[in-house]
């Protein structure tokens, strides 16, 4: 026989107080949205509904009282702060579990990380695609505006094309007292990364290993994920310690822990992804995290976040209800006042539908193969840097490519000839790396890939800039969530670029996955949870 709410026996008896029970829709969504509140679920013998008690008193047994309901369950206040592992909170000395990502290019700016540390939240500097000196500069900043006071840290990305910067930026976060990194992109650990999570490691009197450094390893596979819960190897600990990067008690003592003790899930997100479905992927990298645990006997929790169509109330009640210590938010984020997009991109993306995304070729990773998702709505990029690959592909180098084909590229995606890419690629390397362009003058493919990685830098640009002449070239990096996000914010005050500050974002979508929990946990306890409780409206919130 099945079991009902009807058939559940009283714990105990309320006694009302000054507030009536609530059985009504309308009454029963006050009882749910109030969180902060001690909520007990009744039922009235009379009609058997069962509802919704704030206030009044639980008395013991079953003895008469007047207007005294059975008391099926009590359930505490439920806060936005601790939708999360609680370790998250208190390793990182944040109010929130929440995380602002690091958008590529600088899109995630000093003032979002500022302003996301100042409300209790992290941010990650997007340092990806910027040069060294940009970098640098953002790490000043950030240090004279939040110093030590407030967590918020820099994004470390894999340059597999530029390995020489993503050891310099390594050393620049070490030597700056940089103490969070997420590291996104790595498809294998390198020695930069393995530097920076082992540096300044240190015993205290118990014994215990201490961090200087946390890396927030950004995945979305098994076998990288394997990599990051798993003490750096042997053989890179040691090349460290030979090389003068770590010391001999740094890599011995990086032999007892993980690389990483904070695992980002991306799942289906904007940038580089593999557009894998987080309840499948969540669910699956926690249980390789508590296999990996045991295997080598660490001590300590290992925090698993989630990231990725994370653009609702629901979505991230989801992300914590399948375990998520944390969340991390990405193409939200772009759209937000703080962002480093263009008012034109931002415009863009307040238009954005659940299908108004395209993969497109990687810049940073163009010849590996590797893909990101952007917007569709409203540019060309897609479509067009997919045409360079095809090429890219097809072709040893520029010379090879025939005559109407080159044409096509030049005028319908370029919009300049390849020798003036060419000319600006050169100049731009010569800077930057002129081993570049030594290696280009023995392998004409290798300058062929410049020339057409060329147009995907400049396109985020563009974007960045908010270049008229070209708006149907910007590259914006942006998942489904974003469509998601601006279904649900249609009609309030976020739906409004002008409105939409990183803080009221994330406030408004811990607020509502506390509320969408709440309503959860109360059909679960047979109230008739209308289904308005699920649908949380975005407001202003302090």
């Amino acid at each position: 026989m099945a079991i009902t709410s009807v058939d559940l026996a009283p714990v105990a008896l309320w006694v009302p107080g000054a507030a009536a029970p609530a059985f009504g829709a309308a009454d029963l969504l006050t009882a749910i949205a109030a969180v902060r509140e001690v909520v007990h679920v009744v039922r009235d013998p009379a009609s058997g509904r069962v509802g919704l008690a704030l206030g009044g008193e639980v008395r013991p047994g079953s003895a008469p009282a007047p207007g005294a309901l059975p008391l099926l369950a009590t359930l505490p206040a439920l806060y936005p702060e601790w939708l999360g592992d609680r370790s998250f909170c208190e390793v990182h000395r944040v109010r929130f579990p929440y995380v602002a990502g690091e958008m590529a290019n600088g899109i995630a700016t000093v003032r979002m990380v500022i302003a996301a540390a100042r409300a209790g939240m992290l941010g990650f500097f997007g340092a990806a695609g910027l040069g060294y000196e940009r970098v640098e500069k953002a790490v000043d900043e950030l240090h004279a505006a939040l110093g030590d006071a407030l967590p918020w840290g820099v994004n470390l990305i894999h340059s597999p094309n530029e390995p020489a910067l993503e050891d310099r930026v390594a050393d620049l976060l070490i030597r700056r007292g940089v103490t969070r990194v997420s590291a996104s992109a790595f498809m294998a650990l390198t020695p930069a990364v393995v530097r920076y999570a082992a540096s300044g490691l240190s015993a205290d009197a118990a014994g215990r290993v201490v961090r200087r450094h946390h890396v927030f390893a950004k995945v979305s596979r098994a076998e990288v994920a394997r990599r990051f819960l798993a003490p750096a190897p042997d053989e890179m600990l040691r090349a460290l310690v030979e090389k003068n990067l770590l010391t001999a008690a740094e890599a011995e003592l990086a032999r007892r822990v993980p690389v990483a003790e904070d695992i980002t899930i991306e799942a289906d997100s904007g940038g580089h992804t593999d557009n894998q479905a987080l309840t499948a992927l969540l669910p699956t990298i926690l249980s390789l995290r508590d296999e990996l645990a045991a295997k080598h006997g660490f001590a300590r929790p290992i925090r698993v976040g989630a990231a990725g169509g994370l653009g609702t109330p629901g979505a991230v009640a989801a992300a914590f209800g399948m375990g998520a210590a944390y969340v991390l938010t990405g193409s939200v984020n772009q759209a937000a006042l703080e962002s480093g997009l263009s008012d034109a991109g931002k415009t863009m993306l307040a238009q954005a539908d659940l299908a108004d995304v395209i993969m497109a070729p990687a810049a940073d990773m163009f010849e590996l193969g590797v893909k990101v998702q952007v917007l569709k709505r409203g540019t060309m990029f897609g479509v067009r840097a997919a045409k360079l690959y095809d090429a890219y592909v097809l072709y040893p180098s520029l010379a090879a490519i025939p005559a109407e084909a080159r044409a096509r590229l030049e005028n319908d995606v370029l919009h300049a000839t390849f020798d003036e890419v060419w000319a600006d690629t050169r100049s731009f390397w010569l800077k930057r790396d002129p081993s570049e362009i030594a290696r280009c003058e023995v392998d004409p493919r290798r300058q062929m890939a410049l020339v057409f990685r060329w147009y995907l830098g400049k396109a985020s640009k563009w974007a960045i800039d908010g270049e008229p002449t070209r708006r149907a070239d910007y590259q914006i990096w942006c998942g489904p969530a974003m469509g998601a996000f601006n279904a649900w914010t249609r009609g309030s005050f976020l739906a409004e670029p002008a409105n939409r500050s990183v803080v009221q974002i994330g406030l408004n979508l811990l607020e509502g996955a506390a509320v969408v929990t709440r309503a959860q946990q109360f059909r679960s306890y047979g109230v008739p949870v209308p289904s308005a409780a699920f649908d949380f409206r975005p407001r202003l919130l302090g």
